[in-house]
């Protein structure tokens, strides 16, 4: 269906992509923007001072700045094979070659350790497709029995909160004696009730917000401690390590002892935080990208009255396939029919557990969170590598992801799944 103006409808997927590339692009030339005038200066001023102690050296000691170059270039040269001015811990040994290791299938990848050799850099290529791979599935898996313990704590706090009082419809307490005479008839309801509660993305967020905040700071002690940076500067560190940017600026557990410090104890400690660390922010990334979804989905709907050329609306068909792909509260959708490739029924729009929780999304809202992500591409690939597709169970009716090891599906499995006897 085209609009007057000759442009055809744009289907409401391609068009929340095209927010999100507007939306990071934005972000990016904001972010731009604010260090240039953050580290410009900073930079400025540096190159300054470098220039007047070069000047002042060579005349010192009368070197040409030429002889002084060439050295100094040496030097870089002797800085990437991991030779520094104070001492600090053999690279290439069995457990430095380990940290190396480790950053390298976290894809953290500080980068103050690099592979010199021919081979070493051919082997990375290999050992790093591997090993990156397997972290990757490590930390889905994490995230997997993160979300179910998160939500099996909730929605048991919930069932207690629930037994305790249990409002009618005019909103008085009732008593334990007509409690206990209308259980019978309203037994089954209840029990439906709180089988289909599920906690709120924003409370699962705020809980890995939490947990996150409280490993760094943990971290942070330790490293102000052995390392002697100031606690902003470990937040800093920790930050950069746990969100695998690892600039490589700041590096831990580089040092051959540690005065008044156990070694031993500071290095596991270290592995330990740094490994908690990762596995925490991966989850937290994972759940703050569906509440960006949803922010997407809101200014999809927003967009829709103002642009209805470009975003038509659809008359219902009882025939018609539901939009997929969407996050939205639940009170604000109608109930849908199940897709016939990727979508599945949408319980929570009608479960009267859902409308109990007073929450803007529910767990089973994750549902129909992500389309294109790695469960349905492994949907794909499984049918075309036995030539058909596969025969959908019941239980793929009420998970459309449930054969998926992506992250996203595997956090929209453990959550719509809470409910369920496992």
């Amino acid at each position: 269906m085209a609009c007057r103006s000759g442009c055809s409808p744009i289907n409401e997927d391609n068009a929340r992509f095209l927010l999100l590339a507007l939306f990071i692009i934005i972000y990016l030339l904001c972010g731009a923007a604010v260090f240039s005038a953050l580290e410009q200066p900073k930079e400025r001023e540096a190159k300054e001072r470098w220039a007047q102690r070069f000047e002042h050296f060579s005349q010192k000691y009368n070197l040409s700045k030429k002889d002084l170059n060439n050295f100094l270039r040496n030097y870089e040269e002797a800085n990437v094979a991991g030779i520094r001015v104070d001492t600090i811990r053999p690279r290439w040994d069995f457990t430095g070659a380990f940290y190396f290791v480790g950053t390298v299938v976290s894809t953290i990848g500080f980068g103050m350790t690099t592979p010199a050799t021919i081979g070493g850099k051919v082997f990375l290529m290999f050992y790093g497709l591997l090993g990156c791979a397997a972290t990757i599935l490590f930390f889905n898996l994490f995230l997997e029995r993160v979300i179910t313990v998160i939500a099996l704590v909730l929605k048991s706090c919930h069932e207690r909160r629930h037994n305790k009082v249990v409002l009618p419809q005019n909103g008085r307490r009732v008593s334990d004696g007509n409690r206990a005479s209308g259980a019978a008839a309203g037994e089954g309801g209840k029990g439906e009730d709180l089988a289909g509660w599920k906690p709120s993305v924003y409370c699962v967020m705020l809980i890995l917000g939490a947990a996150a905040i409280l490993v760094s700071c943990c971290a942070s002690f330790m490293y102000s401690a052995a390392e002697g940076w100031s606690y902003l500067d470990s937040l800093y560190f920790c930050f950069v390590a746990f969100s695998t940017i690892g600039f490589g600026d700041m590096v831990s557990s580089q040092r051959v002892v540690y005065e008044g410090h156990a070694t031993v104890a500071y290095r596991v400690g270290n592995f330990f935080f740094i490994l908690t660390g990762v596995c925490c922010i991966y989850s937290l990334f994972n759940v703050i990208s569906i509440v960006i979804k949803q922010v997407l989905n809101w200014l999809l709907r927003r967009l829709e009255a103002p642009c209805r050329c470009c975003f038509p609306r659809k008359a219902h068909h009882p025939h018609r396939h539901p939009r997929r792909n969407v996050v939205a509260p639940g009170h604000l959708r109608a109930r849908r029919d199940p897709s016939i490739e990727t979508d599945a029924i949408n319980e929570s729009e009608t479960d009267p557990g859902r409308r109990m929780s007073g929450e803007m999304i529910s767990m089973r809202d994750f549902l129909a969170a992500n389309k294109v992500n790695l469960a349905i591409m492994q949907k794909q690939l499984s049918e075309m590598a036995i030539g058909h597709p596969r025969q959908c169970s019941s239980s793929s009716h009420q998970n459309g992801f449930s054969g998926g090891v992506g992250a996203l599906g595997i956090m929209n499995n453990r959550l719509a799944e809470t409910s369920m006897d496992r």
